[in-house]
């Protein structure tokens, strides 16, 4: 069964430039994984230095890899180092899709 991933993060203003290299590799290396449909942070327009997290995976044995990968444990201790606040994430199992 699908899974969706969506949540936030917040970057303090003054270290979202030292972020966002970090982010960008996370996220690449992210897309490459086996079971990875999408995954993507992207910065609130009206919020600045609130991030929204948007992933989805195959199945939740998909989440669960990529959640042991070597870049997330990486990314785990950067994030703290940015000074990331703030996160929330929730998982959705999917029973069907439709195009609207």
């Amino acid at each position: 069964m699908m899974v969706i991933v969506m949540g936030e993060f917040r970057l303090p203003l003054d270290r979202r430039a030292d972020a966002l290299p970090a982010m960008h590799r996370v996220i690449t290396a992210t897309r490459n994984e086996d079971g990875c449909i999408a995954y993507s942070y992207a910065e609130d327009v009206a919020d600045p230095g609130l991030f929204r997290v948007s992933e989805a995976w195959e199945s939740r044995a998909h989440l669960a890899a990529h959640l042991q990968m070597p870049h997330m444990q990486v990314w785990k201790e950067e994030r703290e180092t940015f000074g990331l606040s703030g996160r929330q994430i929730s998982l959705y199992e999917v029973s069907g899709t439709e195009a609207i």
